[in-house]
């Protein structure tokens, strides 16, 4: 029999994925299409929201293209990036390009709100947000809310034509169905609603008012999961749809990884390895560390609450390394880099590699802290410098993960891998060992957030709930290897000395 089908979309900060999920959770086919960010010396980082909108119609039409596909379709998903402003009109059209995550010319505006002598902000505000939301805008502007006050304050011509200002997420649903909407969950970064009552569908008045905004261009919360409406007409007869296919509330990747891996019981634990890193299990309570940059967020239902925090460089690190590298001979796809890694012992014969080639967020927040490559020689092979880029991602995720296991209170274990840096088995095997845990290599960890959010969809339209949510296939288990205990042990230990170190050149060189 021919299974429903979930449409789904999985906007990375590398370009957006498209896909097709059957009721039994199976990954029936997707599409995956980059997109270009463009970066400027002022701290801009933007994309093209216009693009991603013609990429997945596009992608969509190839998918439903297939005879009988289109009529099965019952829902529709999205999730994706956030901590991102795209500024729309009425009608949901683009009124510029979208302020990514990495976007910091809102910075100084941040400061002047939030700003202080206290790790940098301003006590009296960080409590008040800490108490209400669990966390605070950032100072260096690469959020919500320093987008939007950077757009008040310097695009006028903007702000004139803008209706709405909405996450990538809810401005996907909303091209899809005509209407404007958020959730607790999708507003997480932009930490303005009160995280103690979940049920309260309303931004903060006190915490608005705090940073010199209101509430007349941010889109009415819902509840997550829900149903924002039916498919638009003309979306509908382009993808040939029927009339009532619904649209779930956007889907941040945390929540839409946390559901796809399997991870979606109390203290289940997942790692995504994708253009960033995070540590993420589901927690009972609200709470903040604000020293280490880790909180709980609204999770998968009104009672629970996810772990959030993010390191701005994980296997983009590896896509990096491998768009550095030129020359006759020179390995040219991810697999060929880390089949190469593997010719190089553990250690990687001594070379180090620290990853922070965005600054950094948890466990410290340092937007200016930058990576390299130290400890090399003349006899350095291309195969060191590679394992040491593996090596110095899963060193980094080790120094989080001892905060994320403060942060719970318990021991986090076994951890599941997801995003594409997991499709390498050596990279899983390096984690294994670093984080002296059992890793699962979660089955097709590229597309478990297509498989999280089909999951958000079908509970829309009653299919399923989010409390059940469904197992993923057995992924291959990969145990530390005693053998390289000490070595991992090492590149583990000296990873926060250099952070220090890089830290203290940039402050005496000023």
């Amino acid at each position: 029999m021919d299974l429903d089908l979930y449409l789904v979309v999985d906007l990375g900060t590398g370009g957006p994925k498209v896909g097709l999920v059957d009721s039994s959770g199976t990954l029936v086919d997707h599409v995956v299409s980059p997109v270009t960010t463009t970066y400027a010396g002022d701290g801009a980082a933007t994309q093209d929201a216009n693009e991603w909108w013609a990429l997945i119609l596009r992608d969509a039409g190839r998918l439903l293209d297939e005879p009988g596909r289109a009529r099965r379709v019952r829902a529709i998903g999205v999730t994706g990036q956030y901590g991102s402003t795209v500024p729309v009109d009425e009608n949901g059209l683009p009124t510029g390009p979208c302020l990514t995550w990495m976007d910091t010319r809102g910075g100084p505006w941040s400061k002047r709100a939030v700003g202080g002598p206290l790790q940098g902000y301003n006590p009296r505000v960080a409590l008040a947000f800490i108490r209400r939301s669990g966390g605070a805008p950032s100072t260096a502007g690469a959020d919500p809310v320093g987008q939007i006050l950077y757009l008040e304050h310097e695009q006028p011509g903007v702000v004139a034509k803008t209706r709405w200002y909405l996450e990538p997420v809810d401005y996907l649903t909303m091209r899809l169905t005509g209407v404007a909407s958020a959730t607790h969950a999708s507003r997480l970064a932009m930490w303005m609603t009160d995280n103690r009552h979940l049920t309260r569908y309303r931004y903060d008045p006190v915490l608005l008012d705090l940073v010199g905004l209101n509430d007349t261009r941010l889109a009415p919360l819902v509840p997550f999961g829900s149903c924002v409406g039916t498919v638009r007409p003309d979306v509908a007869a382009q993808l040939g749809l029927a009339p009532e296919t619904a649209v779930a509330t956007g889907v941040p990747d945390l929540h839409a990884a946390t559901i796809g891996s399997g991870a979606s019981g109390l203290y289940d634990t997942h790692l995504a390895l994708s253009t960033t890193s995070w540590i993420s299990c589901p927690v009972p309570m609200k709470k903040t560390d604000i020293l280490h940059s880790i909180a709980s967020v609204p999770g998968l239902d009104n009672d629970h609450y996810l772990v959030i925090n993010n390191q701005e460089t994980g296997a983009r690190a590896l896509a990096w390394l491998r768009d550095a590298l030129t020359g006759p001979g020179k390995p040219a796809t991810i697999e060929e880099l880390t089949a190469l890694a593997a010719t190089s012992p553990a250690g990687a014969n001594g070379a180090r590699f620290t990853p922070w080639l965005a600054g950094e967020r948890s466990p410290v927040d340092d937007k200016g802290a930058r990576g390299g490559f130290s400890n090399l020689s003349v006899t350095t092979t291309t195969a060191d410098l590679v394992r040491a880029v593996l090596e110095g991602v899963a060193a980094n995720s080790a120094w989080l993960f001892a905060a994320v296991e403060r942060f719970t209170g318990r021991r986090l274990e076994p951890v599941r891998l997801v995003g594409g840096g997991a499709q390498s088995t050596l990279w899983c095997q390096i984690y294994a060992s670093t984080l002296k845990r059992p890793v699962i290599q979660v089955a097709d960890p590229l597309t478990a957030q297509l498989r999280g959010v089909a999951h958000v969809a079908a509970s829309a339209v009653g299919d399923a709930t989010l409390a059940e949510v469904p197992q993923t296939r057995p992924g291959r288990v990969f145990e530390p290897d005693p053998n390289d205990r000490t070595t991992y042990d090492e590149v583990a230990r000296d990873l926060p000395r250099r952070f220090a170190l890089e830290r203290r050149w940039r402050r005496s060189s000023r």
